[in-house]
């Protein structure tokens, strides 16, 4: 991540873990969980013996459901947050609506712990806002929270902590901390949401052996498996996938294209990217879709903005309850210099991202039609 006003940061720094929580809540009319780490099985109490006569009325089968996601969100850091987070965020509410709202989660929702970056830094950044930013996020319709990135510890345990307290306590998933799942059962239909970034204190990419296996024990969770990736270089000139490692400040940042292809033939439905901080292209690959990166999203002056990365687009898909995609859209967006996301009229990034899909994967790009559709190849 670059600042607006510093030279780019180092991201790896010393973190601590905090021990994860099972937590089942009920909210909107879907059951959703987020799963313990390290395989320990969550004991959930129940209070009431009461059964309720369901109705005889047979319901239609649920055919498919709808899922949107965007890329890096930010609101700030304490002081320097918005006044009102869901005002903020109201522009782009009905750009996002889906059954599954998702989005990467950059930084913490905590007023407490201790910083990542030494005093007067001008090469680190740690990012947080109040837990109660949490209730924002789930008026806007966000229903899925990424932490498998370089800023899930930017105020330590206590930090990480706090920040899946609150947003627990609204009921959104969250995802990517060590052997962490999150579960979203919505129409009928598990989704799994499996994360991963380049760390060993995430779900760690670079150890394809506990990919793997976190991928397989999502198939055996849920029906549809959807699988993140927080990797990749950052930077406006880093928007094509090189199908090689990416370093950033010497850090290896994993080799996007590799691990996109490799989860899928573990498994995965659907891959979500993001983390260079600028847009990158589609591709099909054995009929699923790769997004090798939704951008930058709604920051509060928190990121870099201008040219490319000012670009960003919300994904739609529908998906069946198997997980084959039947249709899918890009809505496309823009980051103002502030940090705010509005809805683009102008369709910038859908040239820029069919150019990118073209150039990256020839034959097997996924590309944007004239009124945001993407096409979805037979047999997919």
């Amino acid at each position: 991540m670059v600042g607006r006003h510093a030279a780019p940061r180092r991201s790896r720094v010393p973190w601590f873990l905090a021990g994860a929580v099972a937590v089942l809540v009920v909210a909107a009319g879907a059951v959703v969980a987020v799963r313990p780490s390290h395989g320990i099985p969550a004991t959930i109490a129940t209070t009431s013996t009461t059964v309720v006569a369901r109705p005889t009325t047979t319901l239609p089968a649920v055919t498919s459901f709808t899922l949107s996601a965007v890329g890096d969100s930010d609101l700030g850091n304490i002081p320097q947050v918005p006044v009102n987070p869901t005002a903020y965020l109201a522009p782009i509410k009905a750009a996002v609506a889906a059954d599954v709202v998702f989005a990467n989660l950059e930084g913490t929702m905590t007023t407490r712990g201790y910083s990542k970056c030494g005093a007067g830094s001008t090469e680190c950044y740690a990012f947080r806002v109040p837990p109660s930013f949490a209730a924002a996020y789930r008026a806007t319709g966000f229903t899925v929270l990424n932490s498998a990135n370089n800023h899930s510890y930017d105020f330590g345990a206590q930090g990480q902590a706090d920040t899946s307290a609150a947003l627990a306590a609204v009921g959104i998933v969250q995802a990517g901390l060590p052997g962490q799942i999150g579960l979203v059962h919505v129409k009928g239909v598990s989704v799994a949401f499996v994360d991963f970034a380049p760390y060993t204190l995430t779900n760690d990419m670079l150890d394809t052996t506990q990919a793997a296996a976190l991928i397989a024990r999502a198939r055996r969770e849920a029906k549809v498996v959807v699988v993140y990736m927080h990797s990749g270089a950052e930077g406006s000139d880093a928007d094509h996938v090189t199908r090689q490692s990416e370093y950033y400040f010497g850090e290896d940042r994993g080799n996007p294209y590799a691990f996109a292809h490799f989860a899928i033939d573990e498994g995965a439905d659907l891959v979500l990217a993001s983390g260079p901080h600028v847009l990158r292209g589609m591709q099909w690959y054995r009929g699923r879709l790769i997004a090798y990166s939704l951008g930058d999203f709604a920051n509060y002056d928190a990121f870099a903005s201008g040219g490319n990365l000012s670009l960003s687009a919300v994904l739609h898909v529908t998906m069946s309850s198997q997980g084959r995609i039947q249709s899918a859209s890009v809505v496309p967006i823009t980051i103002d210099s502030g940090g705010q996301a509005f809805v683009d009229p102008t369709h910038a990034a859908w040239n820029f991202m069919n150019q990118l899909s073209r150039e990256d994967f020839g034959t097997s790009a996924a590309l944007i039609g004239a009124a945001g559709a993407v096409t979805v190849p037979a047999g997919a």
